[in-house]
């Protein structure tokens, strides 16, 4: 009884860890995204600069580590991308460093929680 108690309070650690990672997916239509997002040219003009990981649980928690998913059941967050930086609700600039990733700009923190 004690092995099964232990079972489920390491699983619902373990889920809870993973909805808090932050798991990308581009939508087709800025209506059905979250957030309307525009890449920008040079990081010092971007509110969050992010770093494209290779793995899920390599994902940060709204640290900048985005994974991209391939189904939007399975995304934290839905993104499109815009085309002018004046329509989009976060700008952000991708990085080749996890350890550059991050947010420049805390007053839009708020978009990806």
């Amino acid at each position: 009884m004690k092995v099964l108690s232990l079972l489920i309070v390491f699983t619902l650690i373990i889920s809870g860890l993973e909805l808090k990672a932050q798991k990308v997916f581009t939508v087709d239509y800025a209506s059905r995204a979250d957030v309307k997002v525009y890449v920008v040219d040079y990081a010092s003009r971007a509110d969050l600069l992010v770093y494209k990981v290779d793995y899920a649980s390599r994902a940060g928690t709204n640290d900048g580590n985005w994974f991209f998913v391939d189904y939007a059941s399975r995304a934290d967050k839905t993104i499109y991308f815009v085309d002018y930086a004046s329509r989009a609700d976060l700008k952000i600039y991708f990085v080749d460093y996890a350890s550059r990733a991050g947010w420049r700009n805390n007053s839009k923190k708020h978009l990806m929680y």
